[in-house]
């Protein structure tokens, strides 16, 4: 007997020990997966101000065609911003499995009247509504320009440089911009949506003036949306600059030429720039060029797939 319950008690011991601790369970590490990057479509590829309006839901449904994982929106190409339009695209997005990934807006808060500038916070608020009721999690912001180069066309021709308001410096426009920055990011945190400043003109044409507002603040809800495109000069150089900041990026094509300019981006070295950075988000077609979107955003796919292979 006494036999019997050693052999029971050993042996029952043994089979606990082999089920808590299977050696390849304990010592076999996980695989190691290159990740994938995710790739998005921005509204404004098929629509440059200069002709009828296209649909989100036709951006949404050619990104499904096509593999693209997101659609990021640009704010004035809307059709309206009651809660039944902005709850038909999120829907029309989920069933096409697409994301809405960001709300590119238009604002600025390069101005001497302060009640300009608490109009731009607003609307920004606003927007930033917007985003949180169609689910999207990231906001396109703009620091702003000086705006005495009233024609766009002509401040293109301009390289983007332009004179200040006579009797007010750069100093004064970035203590409006940081101030007026600041004054969103409350509603950011509670709506939950990120705000990625742009290199778009004006005071972040530059990466001294766009990390400037960037590192005024220390915010999880403040990052940097790297603008493949805006950088005319050295654009390398400079994209090296703001890419450990990036949160966000919008890569500009222009296959049949650019709308105002062409950039000719080697984009297997910017892909090289991001991954050094440790980026690990969105990268967003922005085609800008003058063929046909239809034909252009699936050349521009092709060209980034490859790159970021």
């Amino acid at each position: 007997m006494s036999n019997r319950r050693t052999f029971l008690r050993t042996g029952l011991l043994g089979t606990a020990a082999s089920v808590v601790a299977p050696p390849a369970l304990v010592t076999a590490a996980p695989p190691q997966v290159a990740p994938r990057q995710r790739f998005g479509l921005a509204t404004y590829s098929y629509w440059h101000f200069k002709t009828p309006k296209v649909p989100i839901e036709y951006v949404i449904d050619e990104a499904s065609r096509m593999g693209i994982e997101g659609v990021d929106v640009l704010h004035r190409q809307m059709e309206g911003e009651d809660n039944a339009y902005l709850q038909k695209l999120k829907r029309h997005a989920f069933l096409n499995g697409v994301d809405l990934i960001a709300l590119s807006i238009h604002q600025s808060f390069v101005s001497p009247d302060k009640e300009e500038r608490k109009k731009n916070v607003e609307h920004t608020k606003h927007c930033i509504e917007l985003a949180y009721k169609l689910g999207i999690p990231c906001l396109r912001l703009n620091s702003g320009r000086w705006g005495t180069t009233k024609s766009f066309d002509e401040y293109m021709k301009n390289r983007g440089i332009e004179a200040a308001i006579p009797g007010y410096t750069e100093d004064d426009a970035f203590k409006w911009a940081i101030d007026a920055t600041g004054e969103c990011l409350d509603k950011a945190a509670e709506c939950g949506v990120h705000l990625a400043l742009e290199n778009h003109w004006g005071l972040t044409s530059t990466p001294e003036g766009l990390l400037r507002i960037r590192k005024s603040f220390d915010s999880p809800w403040l990052g940097v949306l790297m603008d493949t495109g805006n950088f005319l000069e050295n654009p390398y150089d400079k994209l090296e600059k703001v890419a450990p900041y990036a949160t966000f990026v919008q890569a500009k094509t222009y296959y049949g030429g650019g709308e105002w300019y062409t950039l000719d981006l080697d984009y297997k070295r910017i892909a090289g720039i991001l991954k050094k950075a440790g980026y690990k988000g969105y990268v967003s077609i922005e085609f800008e060029g003058k063929e046909k979107p239809e034909l252009a955003v699936a050349k521009s796919l092709a060209t980034l797939r490859e790159a970021f292979a």
